[in-house]
């Protein structure tokens, strides 16, 4: 028989204008995603994944203290407070991607990992942090520093990559070697250059590390940065490669599929990746530095 596990995304655009008090607009974005979770319980998603920074706006093309305000405590804060009741009450692993603060001044791009029971995981730090106009993250976020990890939750091994880690082949490696099934991309990307890598980057991780990925990515426009649109397009692909299923490039949307985790199987015993890879050929890989 095979295994099954119903997996979700939620995509949606800031629900509020970034002028209002950062505690307003984080609860008008816990508001606006509650009833997409309510939605992916009713359809009996086992695993959710929400966007990257999900209960703020995208603040990064800013340079503004103002939304230190937004970062939480991991674990102990309120919103994964909340979401360890929704995943207890729906029975749902659940990634909550938002705004890390490890203490005052330090603060990190995070996602943490809720398992079906509510009981916390653990977390995910964002090691790659660009700093590029339109995306100051580095005023934001300090990188990541615990590692790669893979958590064992009650329906798959799921790992986490955050937006622009997926540029970065290593650590997607590096999920698939800790035993990943499931590699979730929770993004906050828009229109331009690197749109069409959207779906060539993370289906070749998949493929090279025979695992399945959900990539997420927010919708809309933000004033008064307008620094594009966020296309949305969040879709799920299987350890081929190929995409199973995906939203809209406009509207708030929760995407679902049924991923057979049985598949991994047997696309590495056809594709043996595992077995030929040469790492004692690699050291080059660290000890050379620019």
């Amino acid at each position: 028989m095979s295994k099954l596990v119903k997996c979700g995304l939620i995509q949606c655009a800031n629900a509020l204008d970034t002028g209002e008090p950062v505690e307003k607009i984080r609860q008008a974005m816990i508001d606006k995603h509650l009833p997409f979770v309510e939605k992916a319980a009713r359809e009996g998603v086992q695993i959710l994944c929400l966007q990257e920074v999900f209960n703020g706006p995208y603040f990064c093309p800013s340079q503004d203290p103002k939304w230190y305000a937004l970062a939480e405590e991991i674990p102990g804060g309120p919103t994964v407070a909340l979401m360890q009741e929704l995943a207890a009450k729906h029975s749902m692993v659940m990634i909550v991607p938002i705004y890390e603060k490890a203490m005052t001044g330090v603060y990190y791009n995070t996602a943490a990992v809720i398992d079906a029971d509510g009981s916390y995981l653990g977390r995910y730090r964002k090691k790659h942090i660009p700093q590029v106009a339109g995306f100051w993250e580095k005023f934001y976020f300090k990188p990541g520093n615990e590692g790669y990890p893979v958590f064992d939750t009650a329906y798959a091994k799921v790992g986490v990559y955050i937006c622009y880690d997926r540029h970065f082949p290593e650590g997607a490696r590096l999920l698939g070697l800790a035993g990943a099934e499931i590699m979730f991309n929770p993004s906050a990307t828009v229109a331009g250059l690197s749109q069409y890598l959207w779906r060539l980057e993370q289906p070749a991780h998949a493929v090279a590390n025979g695992y399945f990925v959900g990539a997420i990515n927010w919708v809309g426009t933000e004033a008064p940065w307008n620094i594009g649109k966020f296309y949305g397009d969040s879709y799920f692909c299987d350890p081929r490669g190929k995409i199973i299923a995906n939203g809209s490039e406009e509207g708030d949307e929760l995407v679902c599929a049924e991923l057979d985790l049985d598949l991994i199987e047997e696309v590495r015993n056809t594709w043996q990746f595992y077995r030929d890879r040469r790492p004692e050929t690699y050291t080059d890989m660290v000890r050379l530095l620019p």
